[in-house]
């Protein structure tokens, strides 16, 4: 899965790739090289459930958006580059919306409490 995540970051950045492959194959790749896991994986079910679920839905999806000769080069290229690729700007949004949710949750506590 990591290798076809790896080529779909090749495919992204190909110029023959339409614009809405590349979108998905962004969003998928993004999720899959963020350093920080979005949904942790000690959280009972849906921790596992990105990984075998999400993940592969989502490669599969822009597996069948890119055409074969982008994928092969791309698989290619994934095979023999050292490069691994690491998402900053996706960690970044994943701490966002993790302080956004334990901020949402402190406030209904607050309000629940003192009101």
């Amino acid at each position: 899965m990591k290798r076809d995540a790896f080529a779909l970051y090749f495919a992204c950045r190909d110029p023959r790739t339409p614009w809405y492959a590349k979108a998905v194959a962004a969003c998928v790749v993004a999720y899959v090289f963020s350093p920080i896991d979005p949904i942790p994986d000690f959280i009972p079910v849906l921790g596992l459930l990105d990984e075998l679920v999400v993940v592969p839905l989502g490669v599969a999806l822009v597996l069948r958006m890119v055409s074969a000769q982008v994928l092969t080069e791309s698989r290619e290229r994934a095979d023999r580059s050292q490069e691994r690729p690491v998402s900053r700007v996706a960690a970044g949004f994943i701490v966002a919306v993790w302080l956004a949710v334990v901020a949402g949750a402190g406030y209904v506590v607050y309000r629940s409490l003192w009101d």
